[in-house]
């Protein structure tokens, strides 16, 4: 019976401690470099999200200064989401219309200067002479890395270091940041 325990031990079937370890180390460095991987995608898909969204808020309000404000902008995100009582569609889509709007990681922010001499807008709202929109990552480093800005000329600026919204101006270029290509 003894000869029958001895065998069993020695056995070629099962693995040793070591060989146990050596697949728990393999399996713990794919996971910490598969957590690295999901992040960056993720960081991605935010910033990529946030540049869609700032051209989405351009092009309502071009829209929107064409066929309802006279040459003019709507004030605020949420005025773009109201429809035309014309023909009863919105400028901007409802879950982009809600001021200040947090979409995919981004805050952004539309402010302007309200125009007292003209009339209001078909929607009822006064309109604004110009605009500029910020979008600023929800937790830097985590949702996003880059800062990003639009204004009146309808052109997409980015800036790596520093926020816009203190300083964006509502035409013309930002003190800092770049032009996106």
């Amino acid at each position: 019976m003894l000869c029958s325990r001895r065998a069993r031990l020695s056995s070629p079937f099962g693995f040793t401690l070591v060989e146990l370890l050596i697949v728990l180390s393999i399996v713990g460095i794919l996971a910490s470099v598969s957590m690295a991987i999901y992040r960056n995608s993720r960081v991605n898909a935010g910033e990529t999200s946030a540049v869609a969204t700032l051209h989405a808020i351009n092009d309502a309000q071009f829209a929107f200064s064409q066929l309802c404000g006279n040459q003019r902008y709507a004030p605020t995100l949420a005025s773009l989401g109201t429809p035309m009582p014309t023909s009863g569609q919105a400028f901007l889509s409802p879950d982009l219309a809600v001021d200040p709007l947090a979409k995919s990681g981004y805050q952004f922010t539309m402010a302007g200067t309200a125009v007292t001499d003209t009339g209001l807008t078909c929607t009822g709202g006064t309109p604004v002479e110009s605009y500029q929109v910020t979008a600023d990552p929800g937790r830097p480093g985590l949702s996003g890395i880059r800062y990003f800005a639009t204004n009146t000329d309808r052109v997409l600026y980015v800036d790596a270091i520093k926020s816009f919204a203190p300083d964006m101006p509502e035409t013309g270029p930002p003190a800092h940041g770049a032009e996106m290509k």
